[in-house]
């Protein structure tokens, strides 16, 4: 049973705040009043607001915030966030002692198993994960995990699973959609249409929903179409640094936007924009280290073949 459903554990009190997280919509969490929520879920919501906050890129603000705080789900969090400020070798010592001791608790099972992923350690992240009771999350993150192995069979099967009861769930349609992008065909339809859905409703739009809905876009061929979802994405960021506000979109989903327009300017033969994109992402962002990766095999290959000049 789906945990954020209206007979899960946390109940429908909290959909709208977990809603709005996967929706990408962080400061509508920030912003989310938790003070009638009942006991049992402040904890929870607590630490979707931390993690809001982090993707906003106020991490110390977090960590400040939490600083007295005991217990594993806010250790948890707080391993992530150093994860997040790229102490990423105390992030992971941290996340192993939390596995060690409370390695049931649904927070320390999904922040660990980001962490534990990100420094390449697979089959230990899929082990905590997979000690899930019914959290959406961790499928979500298992999915990921197994499209990163290329393991499309698998990722199928999860999502699979886990929309035999929770057909509803926006976390499943979203980890669904993520396969359909890679198996292709008519399922790129079926994913555009999640992400069109989410990108273009007031109450659910971000830039992680309208980077989503043009990479569907992308890999439909609809490179006009593409491209006014990404100019969206950008100038909705452009507007909110301009009037002074909480930008409601992550760092990491404003970057994605760029590295997409990178993408979009390349297959649309603008030099010009690609080169003025790629400037503004930072050096080791993934699409740069694997541009700069083929560069290096390139040369070396074109060094074999290099004129010789008759003497």
């Amino acid at each position: 049973m789906d945990p954020f459903s209206a007979e899960g554990e946390h109940g429908a009190e909290l959909l709208t705040i977990h809603n709005a997280f996967h929706q990408g919509q962080y400061q509508a969490v920030l912003d989310f009043d938790i003070s009638s929520l009942s006991k049992s879920n402040i904890t929870t919501a607590r630490v979707l607001k931390l993690r809001a906050q982090i993707a906003n890129g106020d991490i110390q603000g977090a960590l400040a915030g939490i600083e007295k705080e005991k217990g594993p789900d806010f250790d948890a969090v707080k391993a992530f966030a150093q994860h997040s400020k790229g102490e990423t070798s105390t992030a992971e010592k941290e996340i192993e002692q939390l596995v060690k001791k409370s390695s049931e608790n649904a927070t320390v099972q999904i922040l660990g198993g980001i962490v534990l992923q990100a420094a390449g350690r697979t089959e230990e992240a899929l082990s905590l994960l997979s000690k899930h009771q019914g959290n959406l999350e961790a499928i979500a993150i298992i999915t990921q995990i197994h499209l990163q192995q290329n393991r499309t069979d698998l990722a199928l099967k999860e999502v699979a699973a886990a929309r035999t009861w929770a057909q509803d769930s926006l976390l499943v349609n979203i980890a669904e959609s993520w396969v359909g992008t890679r198996v292709g065909g008519e399922s790129y339809q079926s994913a555009f249409y999640v992400f069109e859905e989410m990108a273009q409703t007031p109450s659910s739009t971000s830039t992680k929903s309208l980077v989503s809905q043009a990479i569907t876009e992308l890999h439909l061929g609809r490179l006009p179409e593409a491209e006014a979802a990404l100019n969206q994405a950008l100038q909705q960021q452009k507007n909110e640094e301009g009037e002074g506000r909480s930008s409601s979109s992550s760092k990491d989903d404003d970057v994605e936007a760029v590295a997409n327009a990178v993408v979009l300017a390349t297959l649309m033969g603008k030099r010009e924009e690609q080169e003025r994109y790629l400037k503004e992402l930072r050096k080791g962002h993934a699409l740069v280290v694997d541009l700069e990766e083929k560069g290096r095999v390139f040369d070396a290959a074109a060094g074999k073949y290099a004129a010789k000049v008759a003497s």
